[in-house]
């Protein structure tokens, strides 16, 4: 009797647990909550928005053939700098000393210079050639070697103004641009691949274009897609600077010009904030789709985790019966 009353005294009491409050966290919640009514409030209150001047100009044909010369742009650009970027970061990885020494200058050059000052030079490259011929280099030269002073061995020529159009500069200076961080997210992504994935690759016959191809590529998509989602996002946004160039079939020139001409241009910068919005949101569904492609047969997803958790479940009640 005296051992049992000596047990029953030895049990601990139970627990009671108290939940851990976070006051800090409410007064953040109420901070942000304030700062959010009066930034609704100045937007609904304000009339110098002027949301009528804005919703019946940004819709406006000039301004929708603005959006179709963003898309474009970007489409195009990325689309330039992705082969770019897969050329010299194939380059990058060469065991040829010359073709990576090539590709370290091209990624340093376009890395090293600005965008903005990229895209106003390429605009000037008609200072440097009046004309631009394809041929026999020193033709005039061979010609005077051999008596012929009126010798020329050019098959093709073009006007630089009329080649290096304003849009024609804006894409060569955003692509070679884009194509320098590519081939860096390109030559990450394949380095990311076991290398006996290719040595695998090559014990079974396949080249180094076939491996890189058919085996590394298809691996480093994962790796690869998500930092290109946001290079296509920043290129979206980097249009803007082609203005500069100057363009004009672009969404940004298309909305200031409007404001210029109506003495009231910051409705007309918020309304370009709303499209690059938009715009900005479509990508990033787009990208999260991709992602999700090239993501199959890696990691868990939350239907497999709870698939797992009924098997064990089921293997458990199995045992205990």
């Amino acid at each position: 009797m005296a051992e049992a009353a000596t047990t029953e005294r030895a049990r601990p009491e139970p627990i009671t647990a108290v939940p851990v409050r976070h006051p800090w966290r409410w007064v953040a919640v109420a901070v942000l909550a304030v700062l959010v009514a009066m930034f609704v409030h100045m937007l609904v209150t304000n009339d110098n928005l002027h949301w009528s001047f804005m919703v019946d100009n940004m819709f406006r044909p000039p301004i929708i053939e603005g959006v179709r010369g963003t898309i474009l742009l970007t489409i195009s650009s990325m689309a330039v700098g992705l082969v770019l970027g897969l050329v010299v970061a194939v380059m990058r990885l060469s065991a040829n000393p010359i073709l990576r020494v090539v590709a370290w200058v091209y990624t340093w050059f376009f890395r090293a210079v600005p965008r903005l000052v990229l895209l106003v030079l390429c605009g000037n490259l008609g200072i440097l050639w009046k004309r631009i011929e394809f041929g026999l280099p020193f033709d005039r030269q061979i010609g005077a070697l051999f008596g012929v002073d009126d010798f020329t061995a050019r098959f093709y020529g073009v006007d630089s103004l009329s080649l290096l159009s304003g849009f024609t500069a804006g894409l060569l200076g955003l692509a070679l641009s884009e194509g320098a961080y590519m081939a860096e997210i390109i030559r990450a992504g394949i380095q990311s691949v076991d290398p006996g994935q290719s040595e695998a690759a090559a014990a079974l016959g396949l080249s180094r274009g076939q491996a890189l191809r058919r085996i590394v590529l298809p691996q480093a998509m994962r790796v690869i897609v998500p930092p290109t989602g946001n290079e296509t996002i920043a290129m979206l946004k980097d249009t803007s600077l082609v203005a500069a160039v100057p363009i004009t079939v672009e969404l940004f020139y298309q909305l200031r010009a409007v404001g210029v001409r109506a003495f009231d241009p910051f409705p007309m910068l918020v309304a370009a904030t709303i499209w690059y919005l938009f715009l900005t949101s479509i990508l990033l569904v787009l990208q999260y789709f991709v992602e999700r492609y090239f993501a199959r047969g890696y990691g868990r997803t939350e239907r497999a985790r709870m698939r797992l958790r009924e098997i064990a479940a089921e293997t458990g009640g199995g045992g205990a019966a």
